[in-house]
């Protein structure tokens, strides 16, 4: 290795020159040979030469690498008088000495960093909460389809004895005004004989107004009112006959028909869901 100076006298080098042999990759490095003595050649400095300068051997041009297989000598030139950057302007007045704890400066910093962590919790949790709310609201009910979970019915324009049929949640709804003769008739019916045993007044909150979903429960038909041989619903596709109360009396339907859940908020008025 062989350091050379460019300036003579100068402290700091700068350009430093490195000199490596290395083994060749196509035959091994030969052993060195020493001379003997009496070729040996001793050239003293000059007495007045204080110093060696070799700066008029370092390229002045650009430095051209070869590099191969049976190139076997190194030449490397590296700066030495690169500056470190100073950012000690930037740095607080308590902890530029760094002999000096600064154990007092991080005191006097806790309210800050206790503000910026727990003003980052807030907007964390918030953000949070802000994209739950808005995954399971959009997994809710659209607004038409809530417009149809309930239906709202003017009862007076109803007459006695009739029943009117409304569409609700995709499925026909039966309101029927029975007459008192009807309400008589399925009051007095005996629950023993009844398939599906269920009294009239369980089925009812008002004895004149029958409310059901007009679904047949054997295959799902829709079946036909104030028909059939007890004067209720009858289902042409199976042959189910049902009663003024929606119970099942005769056929292949299992079950009475279904009562939605509803409520009168005065007496004219009918709010069903």
């Amino acid at each position: 290795m062989i350091n050379i100076v460019s300036r003579s006298g100068s402290v700091a080098p700068y350009l430093k020159s490195t000199s490596q042999a290395v083994a060749s990759q196509l035959k091994p490095l030969a052993a060195p040979v020493p001379l003997p003595a009496e070729k040996r050649v001793h050239q003293p400095l000059p007495a007045t030469l204080t110093s060696y300068s070799l700066s008029k051997s370092l390229p002045t041009g650009n430095v051209s690498i070869t590099s191969g297989p049976a190139v076997t000598t190194q030449i490397r030139y590296a700066h030495t008088d690169i500056q470190i950057p100073d950012f000690s302007a930037y740095r607080r007045k308590d902890v530029k000495d760094s002999n000096v704890r600064s154990r007092e400066s991080a005191d006097t910093r806790k309210a800050f960093t206790y503000m910026l962590v727990g003003g980052g919790a807030v907007a964390s949790a918030y953000a949070a909460k802000t994209v739950v709310g808005e995954f399971v609201s959009s997994m809710s009910a659209s607004a038409d389809v809530l417009a149809l979970a309930k239906i709202e019915v003017k009862l007076s324009d109803i007459p006695e004895g009739k029943s009117v049929t409304f569409k609700w949640r995709g499925k026909p709804l039966f309101i029927r005004h029975r007459t008192s003769s009807e309400i008589e008739t399925e009051r007095s019916v005996d629950l023993a004989s009844l398939r599906d045993p269920q009294h009239d007044n369980d089925r009812v909150q008002k004895p004149e107004w029958l409310i059901l979903i007009g679904v047949c429960t054997h295959l799902g038909c829709v079946p036909i009112a104030n028909a059939g041989d007890f004067g209720g619903y009858y289902c042409p596709c199976h042959g189910s006959h049902y009663d003024a109360s929606g119970r099942i009396r005769k056929g292949p339907a299992p079950l009475n028909l279904e009562v939605p859940f509803y409520e009168f908020p005065d007496d004219s008025t009918l709010i069903v869901g």
